[in-house]
């Protein structure tokens, strides 16, 4: 009589090389994730003159102003150039985390197209 169910071919072997290099990503990601989050990005707008710091945990840290970058009659200029060096630090750290994480993951051998269901 067929045998019916199961996988054909040694298949548990494999899915437990799977789950063990499954579990290898989660604590190089989870290590790296703390490392990311102790990080800090800065970025400048207007030439210069603003500056800002953000953390991996996406907190400002600081805003550095030139003198000259600080005009009561022009609030707006200086606002915008906050939220411009504001966001590309923010852009900075999300790439750098991104390429990190995909790095890690990169090595689990294209995970959704590795499966054979």
């Amino acid at each position: 009589m067929a045998k019916r169910g199961g996988f054909p071919g040694g298949m548990p072997g494999n899915m437990n090389n799977l789950m063990k290099q499954a579990q290898r990503m989660q604590r190089q990601m989870e290590e790296k994730s703390k490392e990311m989050e102790e990080k800090e990005w800065e970025a400048s707008a207007g030439g210069g003159v603003v500056t800002v710091k953000v953390s991996g945990k996406k907190e400002l840290v600081s805003v550095t102003l030139a003198p000259e970058v600080v005009d009561p009659e022009d609030i707006e200029t200086l606002e915008d150039l906050i939220v411009a060096a504001t966001n590309e630090a923010l852009r900075k750290m999300e790439e750098e985390s991104a390429e990190v994480m995909n790095s890690i993951a990169g090595g689990l051998g294209g995970l959704g197209g590795g499966f054979p269901f």
